[in-house]
């Protein structure tokens, strides 16, 4: 059996201002922070003589190929991002960038903003605008019902607010 793997559909081309900042930075720590120290590192270990048994020699080889591929993973994805940062002409409907509150059949409040698939992180409430979830509430107003398909069943969820505020 080889180890080819298909490969991974890409996620949708758009992100919020701070997530393309976010993203921005994180090249910046990696290309003028991280890998000149790297490099340095493997640099004196080289000197050290044999690399075979070099401990730091073989995992700063490793580390630098991480970052070098990260570094261009990062270059050509922003490239090919649209920033959004202006609200849709219909702000009472969702769309990318929105904040929304839901409540669920059990009475809880819960609290997302639809952003790019590069910058969602569940932990702060950021949902991507490629999940299930997100798909369901696109092109919803408030007081919309939507039922989300997931492996543990059905969810329903109302539509409490929409906002696009920062």
């Amino acid at each position: 059996m080889g180890r080819y793997r298909p490969p991974r559909q890409r996620g949708s081309a758009y992100i919020t201002r701070q997530g393309e900042q976010a993203l921005r930075d994180e090249l910046h720590q990696l290309w003028k922070v991280e890998r000149p120290q790297v490099t340095h590192v493997v640099h004196e270990a080289a000197k050290n003589g044999d690399r075979s048994e070099n401990g730091d020699y073989i995992y700063g080889k490793r580390r630098l190929r991480e970052i070098d591929s990260r570094v261009r993973f990062l270059n050509k994805r922003l490239d090919e991002l649209t920033i959004v940062d202006k609200p849709p002409s219909d702000i009472s409907k969702i769309y990318f960038g929105a904040h929304i509150d839901l409540e669920d059949e059990a009475g809880h409040e819960h609290h997302f903003r639809i952003v790019g698939p590069d910058e969602f992180d569940l932990t702060v409430g950021k949902l991507s605008m490629d999940s299930p979830m997100a798909r369901a509430l696109l092109g919803k107003s408030v007081d919309d019902e939507i039922t989300v398909h997931s492996p543990g069943g059905d969810k329903c969820y109302v539509i409490v607010a929409v906002g696009y505020d920062g």
